[in-house]
C-alpha cells in the first residue's frame, strides 16, 4: 500500500509560483497525495482552485521571513505519513513523488536534485506541455557545482560526515513523519533566508538518521541558484546574516569557528559531582573545558565557579540534540595530555574512567568499541589545592619572622644628585 505524502508548500505573494506548482502536483504518479499551502502572511490568501487531491490552505501573520515557522505549521496541518516539503517556486517532474518514496524506503531523509530554469513566462498549459515533452522547455541555468560534487564525493549522502547538514536543501526535501516529530522540526528562530535546513538536517543527522540525495526526484526551481541572483556585497551579507543564526545552533566548528563560548556546546560533559569537594571540581571543569568547545552538567551542585559553560541539572534535549559528542565522568577527574577537542577528533575514545562518544553513535545504538589515546590519562581529582594550583604561595606554611629578626628599614641620607 502506498504511503500518503503531504506536501508543504510554503508560500508568500507569488500566486503565478504557487499555480505552477500546484499544477505540477496534478502530474504526479504517486496514488496517495495531499497538499498543504502554508502561506507567510500574505496580503491576499492564496486561492488553490480545483485540484485532484486533498489541498487546504493555513496561514500565519505577516511578520517577516518564516519559511521554517510556515513549514512547521504546515506540516501540523499535514496527515501524511510522509512530508514532502517543496519551495512554492520549486516544480517538481511528475515522478518527483515516487522517487522520493522510493529513496524513503532506504533511509529516513531525502534530497531531490533542483534544478534551474526560467520559469517566469511559463503558464500552467505551457508547464504541462513541457513535462509532457510535447512543447518547448524553459531556458535553463546551470546547475551548482558545489552541490553536484558533493554528492558525487558522498555516494548521494550514503557515505557523509558531519557535513552531511550542509548539502540537503529544504526546498526539496522530504522526511519521515516519525523523523520530523522526533527532532521537533524545524528552528523558528531563523527569521531570513536561508540556514534553517542546514540546521534542520544537522539534528536529524545527530538523531540518527540515514540520508540519501535522490537524483531521479527533480525539481525545477524558477530562476538560478542564489550565488547567481545577487551581487558579490549582498551575497556577503547574506552569508553572514545566515552563518551567525547558524553559529548559535549548529556545532560543527565550520559553521562557528573556533575560540568563542556559545550557549550551545559542541560536547556536552556530564559529570556526577555528589560528595565531591568543590576544589576537586574546579580542577576537574578546568581540564575538561581547557580548549574545547565543551559545556559541563554537575549533578549536584552549587556550581563551584561562575562560568557560563558550567550548569547544574540533566541537559536540556535541546542541548542534547545539538551537541555532537557526549562525555559522562561518574567523579571529578582530571584530564593530561589532550583536550576534549582532540579526543573528539577519534572518538568514541576513554581515558581511564573518561568516555568521549558520539551523538550520532548513540542515537542509532552502533556499538563501536572506544579506542586508546597514547598519551593522554585521567587522574581522579583529590585533596587539591587550589592556591598552589594556581601559583599563588601560601603563606600561612612560611615560618613568621620575630620582630628583632626583622632587618631595619633605613633611610638613605644621600643627597639626589641634580638630573
Amino acid at each position: 500500500m502506498s504511503p500518503l505524502v503531504s506536501v508543504v508548500v510554503p508560500h508568500y505573494e507569488d500566486p503565478h509560483a504557487l499555480d505552477l506548482v500546484l499544477t505540477a502536483l496534478e502530474l504526479q504518479d504517486h496514488p496517495a497525495l495531499e497538499v498543504v499551502v502554508a502561506d507567510d502572511g500574505s496580503a491576499t490568501a492564496p486561492d488553490p482552485g480545483p485540484r485532484p487531491y486533498p489541498v487546504r490552505v493555513v496561514s500565519q501573520p505577516d511578520e517577516g521571513f518564516r519559511a521554517a515557522a510556515a513549514r512547521n505549521l504546515g506540516a501540523a496541518a499535514a496527515g501524511g505519513e510522509v512530508l514532502c516539503f517543496l519551495d512554492a517556486d520549486t516544480v517538481p517532474e511528475p515522478g518527483y513523488v515516487s522517487a522520493v518514496v522510493r529513496a524513503l524506503a532506504g533511509a529516513d531523509l531525502v534530497v531531490g536534485r533542483r534544478r534551474h530554469a526560467d520559469l517566469a513566462a511559463l503558464g500552467p498549459a505551457g508547464l504541462v506541455r513541457w513535462f509532457r515533452g510535447e512543447g518547448p522547455a524553459p531556458e535553463e541555468f546551470e546547475e551548482p557545482a558545489w552541490l553536484r560534487e558533493a554528492y558525487e564525493r558522498t555516494d548521494d549522502l550514503r557515505a557523509a560526515g558531519d557535513d552531511a547538514y550542509r548539502f540537503v536543501i529544504s526546498a526539496v526535501l522530504a522526511v519521515t513523519r516519525d523523523l520530523f516529530d522526533a527532532v521537533g522540526g524545524f528552528e523558528e528562530a531563523f527569521t531570513a533566508y536561508g540556514g534553517e535546513d542546514w540546521e534542520f538536517a544537522h539534528r536529524c543527522w545527530l538523531a540518527g538518521a540515514g540520508f540519501v540525495h535522490a537524483r531521479d526526484a527533480v525539481a525545477w526551481h524558477d530562476g538560478p541558484d542564489f550565488a547567481g541572483r545577487t551581487d558579490e556585497d549582498a551575497a556577503r551579507r547574506s552569508r553572514n546574516g545566515e552563518g551567525l543564526t547558524l553559529a548559535r545552533f549548529v556545532t560543527d566548528p565550520a559553521a562557528r569557528g573556533t575560540g568563542l563560548v556559545w550557549e550551545q556546546p559542541d560536547v556536552v560533559v556530564t559529570l556526577d559531582d555528589r560528595g565531591g569537594d568543590p576544589a576537586d571540581v574546579v580542577l576537574s571543569v578546568r581540564s575538561l573545558l581547557r580548549g574545547t568547545d565543551a559545556g559541563v552538567w554537575l549533578a549536584e551542585g552549587p556550581s563551584p565557579v561562575e562560568d557560563p559553560r558550567v550548569h547544574v541539572g540533566p541537559p536540556p534535549a535541546g542541548v542534547l540534540g545539538r551537541c555532537r559528542f557526549r562525555v559522562e565522568l561518574d567523579a571529578p577527574l582530571v584530564l593530561e595530555g589532550a583536550d576534549l577537542r582532540e579526543l573528539t577528533d577519534v572518538a568514541p575514545v576513554r581515558v581511564d574512567g573518561l568516555l568521549v562518544r558520539r551523538t550520532r553513535d548513540l542515537a542509532r545504538g552502533v556499538p563501536r568499541e572506544p579506542a586508546v589515546f597514547p598519551g593522554a590519562s585521567a587522574a581522579p581529582a583529590s585533596g587539591t589545592d587550589l592556591q598552589r594550583v594556581w601559583g599563588r604561595e601560601d603563606h600561612r606554611r612560611r615560618p613568621r619572622l620575630q620582630t628583632s629578626e626583622r632587618t631595619p628599614f633605613v633611610v638613605s641620607e644621600r643627597p639626589i644628585a641634580a638630573p
